[in-house]
């Protein structure tokens, strides 16, 4: 027996299954409707394997992108990777957001939770950006946010391909109007990327704070000591005109999500669609080594 209830207080839905159906007989035209509607859809009771999330993704995937961060799982050519490394808490973000690369949806997969602790939480944007105060939705629409890296040579030919060479890449750069760079010694490249903070969604055309703004921003203090100094692990982000982004802008963001957050409590099996333009998303600290929970990036179908 299928059910389709509320996820908690979130927007989300929760698929759920008490026959150990399996996922892969779900009518993928059904999924991808609610997808559309919901931007987040639970299931549990199916059992899912990350083989079945590889096979279960491919009904509604064009493409799978790598996070160069994170440990591949079974061969090279295989886009199944695990979760970030460490059991630390992980900060609001979407995937990919720091740069022209994002990714429809995000796919998790629990194949063991931790024994405590080490939930999933998401936000979501739609409900962020409603909620957040009149001057400071006026800030992010007048003002965009660049993003600042150094893209190690080993993490962009992971992104892109073993093949991809030094041309392929400034031919793909060159032609993104909002990303500015340039190759340093070490084939390592120096990134920026410029974009809004308050983004459209794929589906329904609203308006989203869906961003990794609050990950990646430094306190002003912080700034003063590396005097803007970029190593090869940091990634910074700061308005379009180089100027910080106010602590207290940022205090309020952090207030504003305290209040919207879901909790994702795993159970081996289990897995999450989360629409990468609509949904942030993060985790609880752990100290459970045993913990293993899959990763899956695609685009969407057209």
């Amino acid at each position: 027996m299928l059910t389709i209830e509320q996820f908690g207080s979130s927007t989300g839905k929760i698929v759920s299954s008490k026959t150990s159906q399996s996922i892969l007989s779900l009518s993928s035209d059904e999924v991808l409707e609610q997808f559309k509607l919901f931007g987040l859809l639970f299931f549990r009771g199916f059992g899912v394997t990350y083989e079945e999330m590889r096979e279960f993704s491919e009904k509604f995937s064009s493409k799978f992108v790598r996070d160069p961060a994170r440990q591949i799982v079974g061969s090279f050519d295989d886009f199944i990777q695990m979760v970030d490394n460490g059991m630390d808490e992980v900060l609001p973000h979407c995937e990919n957001a720091v740069s022209p690369f994002r990714p429809d949806i995000v796919w998790f997969c629990c194949g063991v939770p931790a024994a405590q602790d080490g939930e999933t939480l998401f936000w979501d944007g739609i409900k962020v950006w409603e909620k957040l105060s009149e001057p400071v939705k006026e800030l992010f629409l007048s003002k965009k946010v660049k993003f600042r890296f150094i893209f190690p040579v080993d993490n962009w030919k992971l992104f892109f391909g073993r093949e991809t060479t030094i041309a392929d890449v400034k031919q793909i750069f060159d032609k993104i109007k909002e990303v500015n760079y340039h190759f340093q010694e070490d084939d390592s490249i120096y990134f920026e990327y410029t974009c809004s903070a308050v983004v459209k969604t794929k589906f329904d055309n609203q308006y989203a704070f869906a961003n990794s703004i609050i990950i990646w921003h430094k306190e002003q203090d912080d700034f003063e000591k590396e005097a803007f100094d970029i190593q090869e692990t940091d990634l910074v982000v700061v308005f379009e005109d180089g100027s910080l982004i106010p602590n207290a802008v940022i205090n309020e963001i952090k207030e504003v999500m305290d209040k919207l957050t879901g909790v994702i409590s795993w159970q081996t099996g289990d897995i999450v669609m989360i629409d990468n333009s609509r949904f942030l998303h993060g985790r609880r600290a752990f100290q459970d080594n045993r913990r293993q929970i899959f990763s899956h990036l695609s685009y969407l179908k057209s």
